[in-house]
């Protein structure tokens, strides 16, 4: 009964605040956000949150995630995305996804980033947004993010991403998605441990701030926790590398909601690129 209620109340939320984007932020692997503003630990979905993280990707890589959260279909969350380093620059390609048979929201999503010398990254993603409410309505906007990261030394770096700047509007309504500013900053201390932050303004909600650190324990093996303060809960991350793969077992706590786990797969394909950044 408490589980229905609790989906039932989700639901609403979840429409009332679609067009503030929830595909954007995942609940129990935030860690891969973060990761964005760092040049040791950050993967192909790092980009998703600021593009210029693509110039980080030197070969080509593809990863998949997804979580249950608070152990509901009706709002597991799925995303994928596709990096390719060029001589002309780093391409990506991404699709996200979430809902259930009532209600559903996507995004797809194309990237482009390249250095600007050696201390500046800069990216951009055009994103085709839908929602579908069946027997209601459906509506879609195109959109765009720019982001950019700064190398201030080796081993710390900050970044600034803004999604929506322009405030696309939905197609066959007056409906807006909203808009938001990220800025970030992270410190490598060494190749083992990294700690990274990020505030994020949208449109519409409070300023919400997440934290996290990641630790290799072993070459293989390492371990990632932080706490978003938009949802007042913590989360973690297990990894286990092994040649070209990379498998993680996330997982998020709420203390009313309960868990959200979720499942990552990271493959990098053939050797490092020869890339304009790196002649």
């Amino acid at each position: 009964m408490k589980r229905n209620i609790f989906a039932a109340a989700l639901l609403i939320i979840l429409i009332k605040q679609s067009f503030s984007q929830s595909l954007r932020q995942p609940i129990s692997a935030i860690y891969t956000n973060v990761a964005a503003y760092s040049t040791q630990q950050g993967d192909v979905l790092s980009y998703l949150n600021n593009q210029a993280a693509l110039v980080q990707v030197k070969n080509v890589a593809a990863g998949v995630y997804g979580e249950r959260r608070f152990l509901l279909t009706a709002t597991s969350m799925y995303a994928a995305a596709v990096a390719i380093a060029t001589n002309n620059g780093h391409f990506g390609f991404n699709v996200k996804y979430s809902g259930f048979k009532n209600f559903t929201e996507s995004q797809i999503g194309m990237a482009y980033a390249r250095s600007l010398g050696k201390k500046v990254d800069v990216g951009i993603q055009f994103n085709y947004y839908s929602y579908r409410v069946p027997s209601y309505k459906s509506a879609g906007t195109v959109n765009v993010e720019i982001g950019t990261i700064i190398h201030l030394t080796d081993k710390l770096n900050m970044g600034l991403h803004v999604y929506n700047p322009v405030g696309g509007k939905f197609s066959k309504t007056n409906e807006k998605l909203t808009a938001a500013v990220t800025v970030g900053a992270g410190y490598d201390v060494n190749e083992n441990f990294f700690i990274g932050t990020e505030i994020v303004k949208e449109e519409n909600l409070p300023v919400n701030i997440n934290t996290g650190i990641q630790y290799h324990f072993m070459k293989q093996f390492f371990a990632r926790a932080g706490i978003a303060s938009a949802t007042s809960a913590g989360y973690a991350g297990f990894g286990v590398a092994w040649n070209n793969l990379r498998l993680d077992v996330t997982g998020s706590f709420h203390p009313q909601l309960g868990l959200s786990p979720g499942l990552l797969l990271i493959m990098n394909i053939g050797k490092a690129a020869k890339t304009a950044d790196n002649e």
